[in-house]
């Protein structure tokens, strides 16, 4: 961890929740892309002491909807309110004059990601437990017409593919498949969604699961976009036995009426499978993390397409 520079802004910062809070140190916090992400420790007037983060999100991201952080605002207090495993959030400041863009304050969650989990089948089942969970959350009544619609992103990208291609992650086929059937007549009901749900977005502590974090990719979608996501990422991180387990894990979990309709999750899967096209190569990972990864990306997409197949 680094020590932050900004100290005198977050100073301003934490005095618009408290203004008898002392900052006792900020550093920066690893691991994400798209934000900037400020850990904060602070004295209240009684003496406690407690952690926030402060989140800024990207310019690609504020472009994208320059309201996003008022929206992860809402939407993590609405998760809190239903008792998901989300941070509080705390405070919410759009108007640049303490910081360049919006930022949100929120909790500071004691855990970390687990890549090795002691218990795999509890951890498998502990990730299922709250996706499920996750997408029963907008039949209970809420409001979510702020977030955007899966439909519109993916026909978004259908329409502007990139100029060149990846074709080491296969992506003019999966791009041909995938235009080939769009719009996809859906069978599930419009759901919200994680929008990246996976292994490094889930924080841990003693073997359990205590918070989803990074809800800046939230939208309205078929829950089997999630689900197809989450299959990847456990692929690429703990292989196919653990991806195949947390989708049974999954669907034993549904409680929904009427239950979802599985049959189109093999589009999901090349939609999730389109993810990281032009992208592995600049993650920065491991030669040998880098190869096994495709090589389990093309065993998932060979499966995608005989499924695929089938239903035709």
């Amino acid at each position: 961890m680094s020590e932050s520079s900004n100290d005198k802004r977050f100073e301003q910062v934490i005095r618009q929740i408290d203004p008898g809070c002392i900052l006792l140190r900020s550093w920066s916090l690893t691991g994400g892309v798209s934000a900037q992400v400020t850990a904060l420790e602070i004295q209240f007037p009684d003496d406690q002491m407690q952690k926030m983060v402060v989140r800024q999100h990207g310019a690609v991201d504020l472009q994208h909807n320059p309201n996003i952080a008022a929206d992860e605002f809402v939407l993590l207090q609405l998760l809190h309110d239903r008792g998901l495993p989300t941070p509080v959030p705390y405070h919410l400041d759009t108007s640049g004059t303490i910081l360049p863009t919006p930022y949100l304050v929120m909790e500071f969650i004691d855990g970390e990601p687990d890549f090795a989990p002691p218990d795999l089948p509890k951890y498998i089942r502990q990730m299922a437990a709250v996706l499920e969970k996750i997408h029963r959350i907008h039949s209970a009544g809420l409001t979510l017409s702020f977030l955007p619609r899966l439909v519109d992103r993916v026909a978004e990208k259908l329409k502007n593919p990139p100029a060149v291609l990846d074709d080491s992650l296969d992506e003019g086929r999966i791009r041909t498949a995938l235009e080939a059937r769009w719009p996809l007549v859906l069978m599930n009901p419009s759901n919200l969604l994680h929008g990246d749900f996976w292994p490094g977005n889930m924080m841990w502590k003693d073997g359990q699961l205590v918070a989803v974090i990074d809800w800046e990719d939230a939208l309205l979608g078929d829950p089997l976009a999630d689900l197809a996501n989450a299959r990847l990422e456990i692929l690429f991180a703990f292989g196919k036995e653990a991806m195949e387990d947390f989708t049974r894990e999954y669907q034993r979990c549904q409680t929904a009426i009427p239950a979802l309709d599985f049959s189109s999750l093999a589009f999901w899967d090349l939609w999730a499978a389109l993810r990281p096209a032009g992208k592995l190569h600049t993650w920065g990972l491991d030669s040998a993390v880098e190869a096994r990864m495709r090589e389990r990306h093309k065993a998932f997409i060979a499966r995608a397409f005989e499924k695929l197949h089938n239903l035709n």
